[in-house]
């Protein structure tokens, strides 16, 4: 049946553009550091007729049954409903620790604009607030928050709680700023830096597995680390915004605030880029601030180089563990050109004074350089990951980039490198070709029977003027390797 109803099909259409085009306007910005106080847009708006409902189907004119009527707040229009009792729906997550700067992010049930307020003093004594967006725009976002903290001392111990305004939406003239609502609980951070003390802590490969992450939380709040290197497949595939929502906003439900006081630093591994949310990533998990690295290096929002202390930490993203080539991916994978562009980042990197006056250095992959036995995949077999005398048709490591980045890492005198990716912990000696230890972080599992692929959590610390590494087996409750480097 034709429907010739084209006036009322194009004015939902439009209404709908215009809603999407105001939330893309500041979705991935970047925040900026305002004036203290809150902007009230609301004495600001003039109000307008309100819209009436559209016109019920004929068949939805029949009587109906008083039991079964809806209750008198579902028949108002979704812009008149009442809004949901909480605007803030999950606890604060420190996302990109740097010297400087700092990321928060929270969720949100319904149009709004975040902010975090922010002092050196617990009582929170001349607060400074951060608004989420730049450009001109504040972000509006219905379903997450993000702020960037700029300007701050490296070294130092802020305290923060975290609010949005809660904002109404029915087009380009028709916005109103319906208040702030404010999380009174407050957290702190540290920033990172030469001064910076504290320990760092590395998981990886806990592909979203329940047991696993809450053994991981609980030895994590035992030890409390300065930093979290989260190193690569924290998810499986993630199709959705909700998918990466559990992932990385609220991974377990016992635990809330896992990166409230904790920040964690996110080195992306090969199941981090399936799905098609993980294309748009920063979403959920914010790139790093574009300040920390030349405009030439734009795309590389997950790579790093920190302080922490005499420690220089330093990450790299190895990608897929698959080649671009491999049918399974139909032709829209870059990774050779991502190397290689990490490649003239990192020779940059290793040049700057974060990276030369550290005693230690130490750098995180998923996919580890450097594997000893001859059947495991090198990650270059072209064109598509299979060749004789292979076990597996992905990679197990990575020749190409053990390449092209292991003589920058042997020049900048990195003793130590952190991976995954191969679900089996072990540590391997320096050796030819590369001139570090190379620890490989365990599987996702915690039931000790699985005795081959326990989870891990890697510590490294300053202990008398030595990085001391401890290797926590999560599945035992036990320390099953301890060194100095």
């Amino acid at each position: 049946m034709q429907n010739n109803n084209h006036g009322e099909t194009d004015r939902r259409e439009s209404a709908a553009i215009g809603r999407r085009q105001f939330l893309a306007g500041g979705i991935a910005a970047t925040a900026t550091i305002m004036a203290t106080g809150v902007a009230d847009a609301a004495g600001r708006v003039r109000k307008v007729p309100k819209k009436k409902p559209n016109p019920a189907p004929p068949e939805a004119n029949k009587p109906v049954p008083e039991a079964n009527k809806p209750a008198p707040e579902a028949n108002k229009p979704a812009s008149e409903a009442k809004p949901p009792d909480n605007l803030i729906s999950s606890a604060p997550v420190l996302q990109n620790a740097a010297a400087r700067s700092m990321g928060v992010a929270f969720s949100v049930t319904a149009d709004a604009s975040g902010w975090v307020e922010y002092s050196v003093s617990r009582k929170m004594t001349d607060a400074k607030r951060v608004y989420s967006g730049g450009a001109g725009l504040m972000t509006v976002d219905d379903k997450i928050a993000h702020i960037r903290i700029r300007g701050l001392s490296p070294a130092t111990r802020y305290y923060y709680r975290i609010g949005a305004d809660r904002i109404e939406y029915r087009g380009g003239y028709k916005m109103k700023n319906l208040g702030p609502e404010m999380d009174a609980k407050v957290h702190s951070f540290t920033t990172l830096g030469a001064q910076a003390s504290g320990s760092f802590c590395v998981i990886n490969d806990t592909h979203e597995n329940a047991q696993t992450l809450d053994a991981a939380f609980r030895k994590l709040a035992e030890l409390k680390p300065a930093v979290v290197i989260w190193n690569g497949d924290a998810s499986n595939t993630s199709e959705n915004f909700e998918a990466a929502w559990k992932v990385f906003i609220r991974p377990h439900v016992d635990h809330p605030e896992y990166a409230s006081d904790t920040p964690f630093m996110f080195v992306r591994g090969n199941h981090d880029f399936r799905g098609r949310f993980n294309r748009t990533l920063e979403r959920v998990v914010m790139a790093r601030d574009p300040e920390e690295r030349l405009p030439e290096y734009s795309e590389l929002g997950r790579n790093f180089v920190q302080r922490l202390g005499d420690i220089a930490l330093i990450g790299l993203d190895t990608g897929e563990d698959k080649l671009d080539t491999n049918p399974r991916f139909a032709g829209i994978f870059r990774m050779k050109e991502y190397r290689e562009l990490q490649t003239k980042w990192l020779a940059h990197a290793i040049a700057s004074p974060a990276v030369t006056t550290a005693r230690y250095k130490v750098a995180f992959c998923h996919i580890p350089l450097f594997d000893s036995s001859r059947d495991a995949n090198p990650g270059d077999l072209m064109p598509a990951d299979v060749a004789e005398g292979f076990k597996k048709d992905y990679a197990a490591w990575q020749r190409t980039c053990a390449g092209l980045w292991g003589p920058h890492l042997a020049k900048a005198g990195v003793k130590l490198l952190i991976t995954g990716h191969q679900h089996k912990y072990r540590r391997d000696s320096p050796g030819n070709g590369h001139p570090w230890i190379q620890l490989v972080g365990g599987g996702p599992n915690v039931d000790p029977e699985h005795a081959e692929n326990f989870a891990t959590i890697i510590e490294g610390r300053l202990e008398s003027g030595m990085l001391a590494v401890r290797v926590h087996d999560l599945a035992n409750s036990r320390v099953v390797d301890s060194f100095t480097v």
